[in-house]
């Protein structure tokens, strides 16, 4: 069942999501199977040789499935901020760097350092968010319009992104808790992640039409605030957040996208020369970096009496004793860091191989159409 959740997410989710741009909509559809097909069979590889390696064979199951969902998810928002102005070849190519970086992430977080991200706040949404940022500066394309322009308010696009929005809130708490405790009755991760997605969506109808003069809400917004809440609860989904904390994180993240669209991503196109197709650094950057913040306090207040004997699941280095609460939540902080040196410059790698001559992208025009993505 933790596999099933995680991977209709991933594919409806995840892949619908990217589907609200009306003159691409089928086109991005499409290309979210292709990355999603290609990058699960790469990840299952990558990741095989570091979790799963045994006696010169990689072993896999449910387990090593789920995490190479994760890792296709951490792709999927990169490929977000790129959309349109990648052919699919390029497209692979992203994934193919993409998966092999994010791996190395988080082994490093995970294994080396003893982070806990159980919903990836920081694995996922923080990496995937600025490693497709940084991708799309270095394709930056002058004539390129914005996101507002590229919108089509027909009737497509609109059913393709309600779809995924009702897939994201069914199936994200089976995300976030895919993998976490299992041998305990209560699972906090899917309950603080139901409210923080409540929370979230009620912040967005509350602050839109404060933001702008028009009366009827987008689904596009509406998603922007589900996916904003998630990726605020991921690293603290399992941690004692209490249903009151969650509903406070999430009503915050909900707050970010539209805020961050009205008066950050203007700065970010015109000083940054950052082409965000999806807005992900306002749907997926800050708020898993704030999420990132939030597990590093609850880390550092976590105590053996408020936890009993969760504390050794979550954090069992701190249950041993070989460190504190407090060591931990530095460990948790200095991740951040970490994960935004490894995404840019993975990034910046990235988007020069792919501005190679060799590899042809397509045409500047006015508009994202779907005759350019099949340009193979």
């Amino acid at each position: 069942p933790g596999f099933r959740g995680v991977h209709l997410q991933a594919l409806l989710g995840f892949g619908l999501l990217i589907a609200f741009l009306g003159r691409y909509g089928p086109g991005s559809v499409a290309i979210s199977i292709l990355i999603v097909t290609f990058a699960i069979q790469w990840a299952i590889l990558i990741q095989g040789f570091l979790y799963f390696f045994l006696n010169g064979k990689i072993y896999m199951g449910a387990q090593s499935m789920v995490s190479a969902n994760f890792c296709t998810a951490a792709v999927l928002i990169s490929t977000g901020a790129v959309l349109g102005r990648v052919n699919p070849a390029q497209m692979l190519l992203l994934t193919l760097l993409g998966v092999t970086l994010f791996t190395l992430n988080e082994y490093i977080l995970l294994s080396l350092m003893g982070v806990n991200d159980s919903g990836g706040s920081l694995t996922v949404h923080t990496f995937g968010a600025y490693f497709g940022l940084m991708v799309s500066r270095i394709l930056h394309q002058p004539h390129m319009d914005t996101r507002k322009e590229q919108e089509d308010t027909g009737h497509q696009p609109d059913v393709f992104a309600a779809v995924g929005t009702i897939y994201l809130w069914i199936f994200w708490p089976s995300f976030t808790s895919a993998t976490t405790v299992h041998d305990n009755a209560e699972p906090w991760a899917m309950l603080n992640t139901y409210f923080s997605l409540a929370a979230s969506t009620l912040a967005t109808f509350v602050l839109l039409p404060v933001l702008y003069k028009e009366s009827n809400l987008r689904m596009v917004q509406i998603q922007d605030a589900t996916l904003a809440g998630a990726a605020m609860i991921g690293m603290a989904g399992e941690m004692l957040v209490t249903p009151f904390g969650a509903l406070i994180a999430g009503f915050l993240a909900g707050l970010i996208p539209p805020l961050g669209f009205s008066f950050l991503t203007p700065i970010l196109r015109s000083r940054l020369k950052m082409q965000d197709t999806c807005g992900v650094h306002n749907v997926h950057g800050l708020p898993g970096m704030l999420g990132t913040l939030l597990g590093t306090l609850l880390t550092a207040l976590a105590t053996a009496d408020t936890y009993g004997g969760r504390l050794e699941l979550l954090f069992p280095l701190v249950a041993q004793g070989s460190r504190t609460a407090t060591d931990q939540a530095l460990y948790q902080l200095c991740a951040l860091p970490i994960t935004l040196l490894l995404a840019t410059l993975g990034g910046c790698l990235t988007g020069a191989i792919l501005k190679t001559k060799g590899l042809k992208s397509p045409p500047d025009t006015r508009n994202l159409e779907n005759t350019v993505l099949w340009e193979v």
